[in-house]
This record gives C-alpha cells, sequence and structure tokens, in this order.
C-alpha cells in the first residue's frame, strides 16, 4: 500500500509534463430518466478520430501515457458538450491508477469546465467497478474529494467488478450503474430478479440511484421500470453518436402512468 502511494507522490512531480502522441474523439450516448420522459445525462465514449472503436484508443493507453490520456479525456469531453449545447448532466469516465492527488489532477477539469461554461454540478465522475485498482483507499479518497469539489459520482458496471458491495460500505456514490450483464434478460431471469431486489433494496437505504445500462428490449425496460428503475441507457433508447448528442428513440418511451416500483 505504501509503495503505491509512493509511486504516486513521484509521478506528481512528472505529471504535468506528460504528453499524448495519439489523438480521439467521442460519441455521446444518452441516459434516460423513464418516469420524467426527458435525457437525464449524456456519457462521454471514447472513440478514435474517425469514429474507431473505443478499443481500438483503449489499447494504445499504458503506464507512461496514462495520466496524459485521463486529462485529455476531461477536457475533450467537456469541450465537447459545451460545443455541443448540452443542457443535461455530462458523465465522464476516469481512470483511478491515472490520479495521483485529486486536488492537484482536477485542475485541468476545473480549467476546461471554466473556459466551456459548463457548470461543475454539471458533470458526474463515473469509475469502472472491474478497473484494477491499485489502491481502493486512494480510490475512496478521489470520490470523496470529487464529492467535495461539487461533482457526482458513479460505480459503472456494478456487479461486475470485485468490489461491488464492499466499496459501497466505504462510500456511497450518487449513482450506481448495473452491469449490462445483469441487465440482460432479467424480466425471465429469476435469480437476475432476486439480486436486483437486493441491490435496490441496500441503495435505497444508502441513498443511492440505481441506473440501468445496456437496456436492449423493451421486456427489460418495462420490467425494470416496475421494480422501480427509472434511469436507464442503452440501444432500446439511443446509441451513440458520434460527435453528437443523440436523440432518443420516440417508441422508446414508456407509459408514465405506471410509476417506477408499480410491479403487478
Amino acid at each position: 500500500m505504501h509503495q503505491v502511494n509512493n509511486n504516486m507522490d513521484r509521478k506528481c512531480g512528472v505529471c504535468k509534463d506528460a504528453n499524448l502522441d495519439f489523438d480521439f474523439a467521442f460519441a455521446y450516448q444518452p441516459i434516460v430518466d423513464l418516469a420524467r420522459r426527458a435525457i437525464f445525462a449524456h456519457e462521454a465514449l471514447v472513440r478514435g478520430v474517425d469514429g474507431a472503436s473505443a478499443a481500438s484508443v483503449l489499447s494504445l493507453v499504458n503506464e507512461s501515457n496514462r495520466y496524459a490520456f485521463d486529462q485529455r479525456c476531461r477536457v475533450k469531453a467537456i469541450e465537447g458538450a459545451a460545443r455541443l449545447g448540452m443542457q443535461e448532466k455530462l458523465s465522464i469516465n476516469f481512470l483511478p491508477n491515472a490520479v495521483y492527488k485529486p486536488e492537484a489532477c482536477i485542475q485541468n477539469t476545473f480549467s476546461a469546465a471554466q473556459r466551456a461554461g459548463f457548470p461543475l454540478s454539471q458533470i458526474i465522475f463515473e469509475v469502472t467497478e472491474g478497473e484494477e485498482v491499485l489502491d481502493r483507499a486512494h480510490l475512496v479518497n478521489i470520490f470523496y474529494e470529487y464529492r467535495r469539489f461539487g461533482f457526482s459520482t458513479a460505480i459503472d458496471d456494478f456487479g461486475a467488478g470485485y468490489s461491488g458491495l464492499g466499496l459501497l460500505t466505504e462510500f456511497q456514490p450518487d449513482i450506481i450503474k448495473l452491469d449490462m450483464g445483469l441487465v440482460r434478460g432479467i424480466e425471465r431471469h429469476p435469480a437476475k430478479q432476486a439480486v436486483l431486489d437486493g441491490v435496490l433494496m441496500v441503495c435505497k437505504r444508502l441513498g443511492v440511484t440505481v441506473l440501468a445500462e445496456g437496456v436492449e428490449t423493451v421486456a427489460e425496460r418495462d420490467y425494470l421500470f416496475a421494480a422501480g428503475v427509472s434511469l436507464m441507457q442503452g440501444y432500446l433508447f439511443c446509441r451513440p453518436a458520434f460527435e453528437s448528442l443523440g436523440v432518443v428513440d420516440s417508441g422508446a418511451w414508456i407509459d408514465t402512468s405506471q410509476r417506477p416500483g408499480d410491479r403487478s
């Protein structure tokens, strides 16, 4: 643990000089609030400059350029959101192993938001639960610092990685995003339904909002909404829009005469 922290201290002295020798772009995917029949946020998803997959970009990230990539992601995501006139929240993925001292590493984000006129309160920072976190206490500290700075926080792919409920005992983010493996076919899978019920009960007691990602079918949407999940993201509503804001398919909205949690 101490070795990891010592490495972080050493890197903080040189990270500001880090360079990135490749470029990338973003696609933005809507996150919808079914109860309000409105877009809640847009997630910034990295893409190649020609629209190539995220994997093609992430394969270029390594130990020597991770900090520069993480910093550039934040700036480009905010600049793109402002350029496109985004009025909703912006969700940005961050790499916890690239954050050495939160109060220092966040300065570029502050500057980018100020230049773009994008409110800090509209930014959500989310971390993938499956990310190999070298120091979980450090991740928890990042979350607490980001909350202190006025950002919202989220854990992505909840239920897919190693931490999950254990991490929730140490920090309660504003949002957890259910992994699509739990979402897929949930309307016909009793075991997944039982897990969902448990997660919803825990999150209600902790004051954490649950978001379902990877929603692809009307049946998944309807089951999740009836169970009490209103925030959703997935191809049913809109695919990621390359360098633009996605528009939700009008047929994807649900009849809101039935409220979240009204499972018959």
